[in-house]
């Protein structure tokens, strides 16, 4: 492997695992609805704020979401809205595992 696709392939793995928590995850599906502050975050969450500013720092090196300071307040939003297609493949793996799961048992 080359030195140029070897550094891709490495960006893309930050990306990805950047996606690999649930929290993140919830924070996303959330973020896909419109901005939010990190205070509905936390709520939604259910973990304290120092632990949700963790997470959202990590979605915010891996470009996927950007932050907008109003005051004391911290607003987030999707940077890159097309990582929800990618999110919306999974689903479609997920569904494909549960049809070969239930025709795996029916046999």
């Amino acid at each position: 492997m080359d030195e140029t696709t070897r550094v891709r392939l490495e960006a893309r793995a930050r990306i990805i695992k950047a996606l690999g928590h649930a929290s993140r995850l919830l924070m996303i599906d959330e973020l896909s609805l419109g901005e939010r502050c990190v205070c509905e975050l936390t709520e939604m969450i259910g973990a304290d704020i120092s632990t949700v500013s963790k997470h959202l720092s990590v979605l915010k090196n891996a470009g996927i979401v950007e932050d907008d300071k109003r005051g004391l307040l911290v607003f987030y939003r999707l940077r890159i809205p097309c990582i929800l297609n990618f999110l919306s493949c999974i689903e479609s793996v997920l569904q494909e595992n549960v049809r070969r799961h239930k025709a795996l048992v029916n046999e």
